[in-house]
């Protein structure tokens, strides 16, 4: 199951908004006969590609898969069908499927003649398909605040400057990501010091407008100019007011509210990339289920911090995270966290 959590990770820019899943086929004798993941929508589903890749060692099979296998009509057949007609004689699992559309694999199989069973190292398969389960959990989009600082934690210099930071790499890893959420969220702070356009240009080159991440500016008293970028043809966006939204006792766009009106139109992977001050708000709310942080080998003592406020007043309060993940990228260092305390880590 480890391996096919591990198999789960490789296409993780591209599968959204299906789940991240990685399957592992074990023959009859207890030898590995294929391995999949799923690579992107529309395309096969980990367990097919892992049976494709174990051909007729398959026949007797296991099957080990990270989410409960599929029992529905989609873009591709049920992966349920599948498994039966390769002879696999026992699905293990670790996450039962939520959503109601193609849940019921395992009761299938088992109809089917199939032994089954299901939460093996549940926790750990879904901490890392946390971006597609937190919705179904709490209604609301999985969020992910990404930023870029220097070594000492400095979104920007003295005099406001902040291009660049990081490395090519590392901010074309940005566009990936950025490529793979549904949402870009900033605040009206950032809007109108940077004027940032808040696209996608994955590989350098724009996605078609219809292909974008919804751009949202958190914009409380809707002072996002006229001419701003992100009011551009380039992607659609949203001015989100507080009196649209809802608002905070202190007059602020309420973020619960705003998330919930997000996932009501069918958001369900936000980023929340611009602003320290926007960023300490969803920290404090506790709506933060992912951090990835790109920091660059720098030093600049003074300019602004890469977050604000976030509700934090001694050591005791700090917002511990857990590292999943260290990767360099040219100079810089790309830290992918959660926090300890999670939505992600709901009950499986």
């Amino acid at each position: 199951m480890r391996r096919a959590i591990e198999l789960s990770t490789r296409a993780s820019y591209t599968t959204p908004p299906n789940p991240d899943v990685g399957c592992v086929i074990v023959d009859a004798v207890g030898d590995v006969a294929g391995e999949g993941w799923h690579e992107h929508p529309g395309g096969p589903h980990a367990e097919v590609a892992a049976l494709r890749a174990a051909g007729s060692r398959a026949r007797g099979g296991t099957a080990v898969v990270t989410l409960e296998p599929c029992h529905h009509h989609g873009r591709t057949g049920p992966c349920t069908q599948a498994l039966v007609e390769a002879g696999i004689s026992r699905v293990v699992f670790a996450v039962p499927d939520p959503n109601p559309v193609a849940a019921g694999g395992g009761a299938a199989l088992e109809a089917s003649g199939v032994d089954v069973e299901g939460g093996v190292l549940a926790a750990e398969a879904a901490q890392v398909n946390a971006r597609w389960l937190v919705p179904f959990r709490t209604g609301r989009p999985f969020v992910v605040w990404k930023f870029a600082a220097t070594l000492d934690g400095r979104s920007a210099a003295a005099d406001g400057t902040s291009q660049w930071i990081t490395g090519g790499q590392a901010r074309a890893d940005v566009h990936q990501l950025r490529s793979a959420v549904d949402t870009v969220v900033a605040g009206i702070g950032t809007v109108l010091a940077d004027d940032p356009q808040l696209t996608a240009r994955p590989n350098g080159t724009a996605r078609p407008p219809a292909a974008q991440p919804v751009r949202v500016v958190v914009d409380s008293a809707g002072r996002t100019p006229a001419s701003a970028k992100v009011r551009d043809a380039a992607a659609p966006t949203w001015i989100a007011t507080a009196d649209e939204v809802g608002a905070t006792p202190d007059g602020r766009v309420d973020l619960v509210k705003l998330l919930a009106a997000l996932h009501e139109r069918g958001q369900r992977y936000v980023m929340v990339e611009g602003g320290p001050v926007v960023a300490g708000a969803f920290l404090r709310a506790g709506l933060v289920d992912r951090v990835v942080g790109y920091v660059a080998p720098a030093l600049l003592g003074a300019g602004a911090n890469a977050l604000a406020a976030a509700g934090v007043e001694t050591v005791d309060d700090a917002i511990r995270l857990q590292i999943t993940d260290l990767t360099v990228l040219g100079d810089d260092l790309r830290i992918t966290a959660v926090p300890r305390i999670t939505t992600a880590n709901l009950e499986v």
